[in-house]
């Protein structure tokens, strides 16, 4: 890859590490920031550039650098909230796509990429809390209480996060086309140059 796409990868690493000390304590899952470089990565970096740049953010934190909400290590894959970090990858990848794909550029459609991505983030995260509290942590939660505490209970700050990234993107995702040379961006069927 080149030196400029390495730095972009790297920002939104970044970003995703920052985010997860941004948190509000909940029951089992903490709300955090992260979610706000899923979406950005995925709609600014493009789908493959993003996902790459989340799942870089998930193996620094297995190899033991304390970047998780709760520290860092491979035992982290044992831990209930996992499974969001597992969503974080393909969250960023659904939302590149689909604005990508469609060309997106009204705040109302990326919106609903922005929806789609939390969805898929979800969908991950709750899998995972269930199996982690019921084959690991030994203290099993029913269907009910694991949609609740791991989709009702953080969700509505999320979706807050999902207008407000859709904003954003909107206004910002046109001009870092303009100006740069990322051809995901300008030519969103195009093969990234790597």
């Amino acid at each position: 890859m080149k030196a400029k796409t390495i730095s972009y990868v790297a920002l939104f690493t970044a970003l995703t590490a920052i985010g997860a000390f941004i948190k509000i304590p909940i029951p089992y899952i903490p709300f955090t920031l992260q979610i706000l470089a899923v979406y950005l990565a995925g709609a600014l970096l493009g789908p493959r550039l993003g996902l790459l740049s989340q799942l870089c953010y998930v193996l620094i934190g297995l190899i033991g650098v304390p970047v998780f909400a709760e520290g860092g290590g491979f035992g982290y894959i044992f831990k209930p909230t996992f499974g969001y970090l597992l969503g974080y990858i393909l969250g960023a990848y659904v939302n590149g796509w689909l604005i990508n794909r469609f060309n997106l550029s009204t705040i109302r459609s990326i919106f609903f990429a922005n929806l789609a991505s939390l969805l898929t983030v979800y969908l991950f995260g709750c899998i995972w809390l269930y199996g982690a509290m019921k084959w690991v942590v030994e203290t099993p939660l029913s269907i009910y209480q694991t949609f609740f505490y791991g989709f009702l209970l953080p969700a509505p700050g999320d979706l807050l996060l999902c207008v407000l990234c859709a904003i954003i993107i909107q206004q910002v995702r046109p001009r870092i086309a303009r100006f740069t040379n990322m051809k995901e961006l300008k030519h969103p069927w195009a093969k990234p140059t790597l």
